[in-house]
């Protein structure tokens, strides 16, 4: 019998869809926004070794609600380097890394999930 040559078959392309991406928020001590600035800068510059196409953002709202200061973090990626946005994985080690935020946060940090529909 001839031998044939065994190519194996290209993977089926998974189905895109739109990208994901995260929006946190928390609220904390107005004394403490120097302390929570510091130790979010130190996850996003670890989120970003790791997945350099990681965009974060930190943002807080200009007002207090009862004393307190409300803070969101954004995850989404550059969708020239990663179509799929904030993948699961990415959100797990997001959360994992973020518990040492902890110290810091007033009750939970409440996480949503968005889908780009246009820019």
């Amino acid at each position: 019998m001839p031998r044939q040559d065994f190519t194996p078959a290209a993977p089926e392309p998974r189905p895109a869809g739109p990208p994901r991406e995260l929006f946190i928020y928390y609220r904390s001590k107005p004394q403490d926004a120097g302390a929570l600035t510091a130790a979010v800068r130190v996850l996003h510059a670890s989120l970003k070794a790791s997945h350099p196409a990681l965009r974060c953002r930190l943002l807080r709202r200009p007002d207090r609600t009862d004393g307190w200061q409300t803070w969101m973090e954004t995850y989404s990626t550059d969708p020239m380097c990663d179509a799929d946005g904030v993948t699961h994985e990415m959100q797990e080690l997001i959360e994992a890394q973020a518990a040492a935020l902890r110290p810091w946060i007033v009750g939970a940090r409440h996480v949503e999930v968005f889908i780009a529909c246009a820019s």
